[in-house]
């Protein structure tokens, strides 16, 4: 159980002093200490009356060690992100900082990409994948750069870098997003996600290439999901696939997604 580590990382975090928290919780400061230092067994009426104030669920203060999880999850929590309120698992993500305790953008090459979907959370495999860092995205979240396989997503060429933001609440990705979702059975796809999760508990994955069929995935053989952020390419775009072309593909799926949605109804 890490109620007694968590409580005093959080209230560390946001600044305030033993006393801020008590006075809020309506208790001594002596009581808030012996519970942040395992001297006293906080009830069931405390859990909640913490998890309320700290704005995380009971679940997660009891059986998360958020000293372990990296920056970008642990702010996402605090932001109301915990997934533990949204009645899914926590993926807690295994990640490397740099020496100014940054954290890095780690590269999954197309040779790595085959251990990816079993050493995804092992911080030792994470460790040894190469790492470089963009400073203009933005520090409070985390990303990684995945190498595409393959043509289903042109006009972005095979083997370009695509780089993708993670993230924790899958509820809040919005059909029409592409991204890198890696998965139990084909380990690492880039794809158009069509968001089904409230209807039948799973994403409808589609392609830029027509040439490529949809396909369901259901959330239970998903153990990541990275939105698009960019992608890097030694080769130049084809010359017919312009902007104007990629737009009118992602509208053209949306179109039949709509159409889906219609006939469901």
């Amino acid at each position: 159980m890490h109620f007694s580590e968590n409580i005093k990382l959080l209230r560390k975090r946001r600044g305030r002093t033993q006393d801020d928290v008590a006075q809020a919780l309506n208790m001594k400061r002596s009581t808030l200490s012996g519970y942040e230092n395992k001297v006293a067994k906080p009830s069931a009426e405390v859990l909640i009356a913490f998890a309320d104030y700290y704005g995380v669920s009971v679940d997660t203060l009891l059986r998360v060690n958020l000293s372990k999880t990296s920056e970008s999850v642990l702010s996402q929590i605090e932001r109301g992100f915990d997934v533990y309120l949204r009645g899914g698992k926590l993926r807690v993500l295994a990640t490397t900082v740099n020496n100014s305790n940054n954290e890095n953008i780690e590269l999954v090459t197309e040779k790595a990409k085959a251990g990816y979907t079993r050493g995804f959370a092992d911080t030792n495999y994470i460790e040894k994948l190469p790492v470089f860092q963009l400073p203009f995205l933005d520090s409070s979240k985390k990303y990684r750069t995945f190498q595409l396989n393959g043509d289903s997503m042109l006009p972005i060429p095979n083997s370009a870098w695509v780089t993708g933001e993670y993230l924790i609440d899958w509820k809040t990705i919005n059909t029409g997003q592409a991204c890198i979702i890696s998965t139990l059975d084909e380990g690492l796809v880039f794809k158009i996600i069509e968001n089904r999760i409230g209807e039948h508990g799973e994403f409808v994955l589609h392609s830029l290439n027509s040439e490529y069929e949809s396909y369901a995935v259901s959330v239970n053989q998903i153990t990541e999901i990275w939105k698009f952020v960019n992608y890097i390419s030694h080769e130049m775009p084809d010359g017919n696939s312009t902007q104007d072309e990629v737009l009118h593909r992602i509208k053209h799926i949306q179109k039949d997604l709509d159409d889906l949605k219609g006939k469901i109804n």
